[in-house]
């Protein structure tokens, strides 16, 4: 850990940009005008192998305490992966096998450090303590709350009111979180609104264990390519591992009027840049000419300059310009049934999505649109998949 910087412009932007709420702001400004260290705590749960633009946002609140010289603790929440949280759900979540758990984590710290010095992190995986814990000490914890204090939760009230079941498990869940913020001795712990229920338990259950409650920062929930809350379950996601050209073509399909809230929540463009944005929209700009830019700027983050620049032309070629690019992937496989074609290739992630693509229109070879699913794929044709995707059978 490095010199705690004293910049006030570095803290003032912390406290605000990518901020919904802050508990105890005047407590965690005072903690980060005096020079003390800071413990600043994000977990996630691998309930999805892949993390999205959504999960960057308290991952790029944790840089902007890093770049402070606060250490910064990532917990892999493989233990409370398993249970479900309830919090951001209409309906039980279903529990996870440890295997399941075990393979989307696979890549976790992987995706982190492309926002995080993973180097300078102190990483866990929560089933180091939780799975310690017994019946006794876990009855001791479910005592400082009430049930009230968890149905009044809208997402349960909702629940509740339709007569829809609630199971003791989820009940347990914010505990779990909550003591995850005592073995890692929390100063500060970030989540998405969704969580501020959880992250309130963390305050109260560091109390019971005599430790100083943890400062809160909660973060937007950012919207996804449907207009949804973006999710892996919804399916409208942009992932951090996502390819350059598949990321920019993906955040060029976005929703004009998201622009704007992408900039200021997913990247960290000066705020000066993104005001002029917002005025050359207002001054009657193309949107497109702006999400250029938006794209140029998430590739960059996650990959290089040269691949935004390499990204961007792909994308003006193959769109803009209607062209097959003379680079693409190539791919020999060994059934040349088109769902077969896809699943192998990995352009579909199962039979069942290969269909619904397949039924949509959403793919043509050699430019022409396929809706048969028993077509054969010949040697040497290439596939379109979306506006984007191309891949050449050998």
């Amino acid at each position: 850990m490095g010199k705690i910087s004293l910049d006030s412009t570095k803290i003032e932007e912390l406290l605000t940009r990518g901020v919904e709420e802050i508990i105890d702001r005047d407590n965690l400004l005072r903690r980060l005008q005096s020079g003390k260290p800071l413990r600043i705590k994000l977990g996630i749960d691998p309930t999805s192998p892949n993390l999205h633009l959504g999960r960057s946002i308290p991952l790029l609140k944790l840089r902007d305490f890093q770049e402070l010289g606060h250490q910064v603790v990532f917990i892999i929440g493989d233990f409370t992966g398993l249970i479900g949280d309830s919090s951001d759900k209409k309906s039980e979540r279903p529990m996870l096998t440890e295997e399941e758990v075990k393979e989307n984590a696979k890549t976790y710290i992987q995706q982190a450090a492309k926002l995080i010095d993973i180097d300078r992190a102190e990483v866990y995986y929560n089933s180091q303590w939780l799975k310690k814990l017994d019946y006794l000490e876990v009855n001791r914890q479910a005592d400082q709350f009430s049930l009230s204090e968890f149905i009044a939760r809208e997402n349960i009230r909702d629940r509740l009111r339709l007569q829809k079941r609630i199971s003791l498990r989820e009940i347990l869940y914010p505990l779990m979180q909550g003591y995850d913020s005592v073995q890692v001795k929390a100063d500060v712990e970030v989540g998405g609104t969704d969580q501020r229920f959880n992250l309130l338990v963390g305050r109260d259950m560091q109390r019971f264990y005599k430790q100083p409650p943890q400062d809160i920062i909660t973060n937007p929930l950012v919207e996804g390519l449907d207009g949804r809350k973006m999710s892996s379950s919804f399916a409208n996601s942009i992932n951090l591992l996502d390819e350059p050209n598949e990321m920019f073509g993906r955040v060029m399909s976005l929703n004009d009027e998201l622009i704007i809230r992408y900039f200021t929540l997913l990247t960290r463009v000066p705020q000066s840049e993104i005001d002029q944005y917002q005025s050359d929209l207002d001054g009657g700009t193309n949107p497109r000419d702006i999400k250029l830019k938006l794209a140029e700027a998430l590739v960059e983050m996650y990959y290089s300059d040269n691949q935004a620049k390499q990204a961007s032309d792909y994308f003006l070629k193959t769109f803009s310009e209607k062209k097959i690019p003379s680079v693409r992937p190539i791919f020999k496989p060994n059934d040349y049934n088109l769902i077969s074609v896809l699943v192998d290739s990995g352009l579909s992630a199962s039979r069942s999505e290969a269909r619904r693509l397949i039924k949509q229109g959403g793919l043509k070879v050699n430019g022409t649109a396929i809706k048969d699913f028993d077509y054969i794929v010949p040697a040497g044709a290439v596939i379109q998949k979306g506006k984007i995707k191309f891949l050449e059978i050998k």
